[in-house]
């Protein structure tokens, strides 16, 4: 009876993590999540005094107005007119994938981005400063201590894309 348990009880777990992995792939390509840990979003989400809000002590935040080297990124630049920054901006948040613009008022940018599998949704905001041609961004987890450096990815994915963006506009004859 042991031996036997011994050999279907590693087959009950695989079966049941690849079934699990299944249905989050499929959830995944419809854009959706296979569980859904939402969270409340933040009362002190928005800019105050020229600042978005800062990271809480867990590691699980990045923000570029922030000197302490474990939230701290670098904040988006331009070098174009404000408004069409703002617009690529936008257009480069909202092609990601399970990430939903909810306010998009110049110069501040909020969206909720939310995990493939688990459903855990971050709050994305941006603040562009049209004097100094940078755009500050905070990314944090609503829920939890670490994400797995997911916060500063989606960071630089969007500097990444928005840059390219940028480039081709730059590129382009008027």
């Amino acid at each position: 009876m042991l031996n036997r348990l011994k050999i279907v009880l590693p087959v009950v777990l695989v079966a049941i993590a690849l079934s699990v992995a299944l249905l989050g792939a499929i959830a995944s390509q419809r854009g959706e999540s296979l569980f859904h840990f939402a969270g409340t979003p933040p009362t002190t989400l928005g800019v105050q005094a020229g600042h978005l809000a800062a990271c809480p002590g867990t590691p699980n935040c990045v923000q570029s107005q922030l000197d302490d080297a474990q939230h701290q990124i670098a904040p988006l630049t331009y070098s174009t007119d404000a408004e069409v920054a703002f617009a690529q901006l936008q257009a480069v948040v909202a092609s990601l994938p399970r990430t939903r613009i909810v306010t998009a008022e110049f110069p501040y940018l909020y969206a909720e981005s939310t995990s493939a599998l688990m459903g855990f949704v971050d709050d994305v905001e941006f603040y562009l400063e049209p004097a100094s041609q940078t755009i500050q961004v905070r990314s944090a987890s609503r829920l939890g201590e670490s994400d797995l450096g997911v916060n500063r990815d989606r960071v630089e994915t969007i500097r990444s894309q928005f840059d390219e963006k940028l480039a081709t506009l730059t590129a382009s004859p008027a």
